[in-house]
């Protein structure tokens, strides 16, 4: 019974999401299909990564992982099938790839994709049904595309470091408005080396110390802590931290539209490291 996990940007308000899963059945009855997100960010790359790769290490060996996003950043004439950590990534030749999987896997295939008259999501993810059901029975990749070489990359967004401070970009803000940011917690010891640390926001408000999970601090409070992916998450223990300071999750259009509609948004928080 192969697992089949689902990650995209389209939402839940049509049928999209109920047609692929009907395609991924149709293929191959015996599928398992798992839904991980439909609320990707199409032009925020890092929020994908995170979601997906956080996710995805929890599943058994062989799973198949479909994502969907900024599928038509141009017109996709091939969806790529990698494998990378015993599993597979089935996605849009437009970085996602590399993204997640922060390096360019040796074993990729272009799975090429019919245009007809009318074209949209559901021709991509036919073509992917159609591979994977093939996968199921011969596990190559040669056997189900063409090898290619030549993908888009693009490349998660490392932290700016200096001597006593990181400049780390936001790259989740969840439902509650709780900020992460990509510091994970070897990391941020590796630069810190024992000192005390300060995380400073607007108004001279001032996070100084590590948490171990929300009911650490009063309702109303600020605090900092490590969550169960290993990334320092910002966040007010029943409050809403990125409203209240102007944080948004870190984009190339972000600060297009902050400009454009005169707001000042925030899309990185320095640690200070103090002796």
């Amino acid at each position: 019974m192969p697992v089949v996990t689902l990650s995209t940007d389209i939402g839940q308000t049509d049928y999209i999401v109920g047609a692929i899963k009907g395609q991924l059945l149709s293929a191959d009855a015996s599928n398992t299909i798992v839904d991980i997100t439909h609320q990707l960010s199409q032009h925020n790359y890092q929020h994908t990564a995170y979601l997906c790769n956080n996710a995805f290490r929890h599943f058994p060996d062989g799973t198949f992982h479909i994502i969907i996003v900024n599928l038509f950043e141009a017109l996709p004439k091939h969806m790529l099938i990698a494998e990378h950590n015993n599993q597979y990534i089935a996605c849009p030749d437009n970085g996602i790839l590399t993204t997640v999987c922060g390096v360019t896997p040796l074993n990729v295939t272009a799975i090429d994709v019919e245009t007809p008259h009318s074209f949209g999501v559901l021709a991509c993810t036919q073509a992917l049904a159609t591979a994977i059901k093939k996968l199921g029975h011969t596990p190559n990749l040669q056997h189900v595309g063409r090898p290619i070489t030549n993908i888009k990359e693009k490349y998660p967004l490392r932290s700016t470091i200096g001597a006593d401070w990181i400049d780390s970009q936001i790259i989740f803000i969840d439902s509650f408005e709780n900020v992460v940011i990509n510091v994970t917690k070897e990391e941020f010891e590796e630069q810190r080396r024992g000192r005390n640390f300060k995380i400073i926001f607007t108004r001279d408000e001032v996070i100084d110390k590590l948490s171990e999970n929300y009911a650490s601090v009063a309702p109303g409070d600020k605090l900092a802590w490590f969550n169960s992916a290993g990334y320092l998450e910002i966040a007010i223990n029943k409050g809403n931290m990125a409203g209240l300071f102007g944080l948004r999750g870190f984009s190339e259009n972000t600060v297009k539209q902050a400009l454009l509609h005169n707001k000042l948004l925030y899309q990185t928080v320095r640690i200070f490291f103090v002796d």
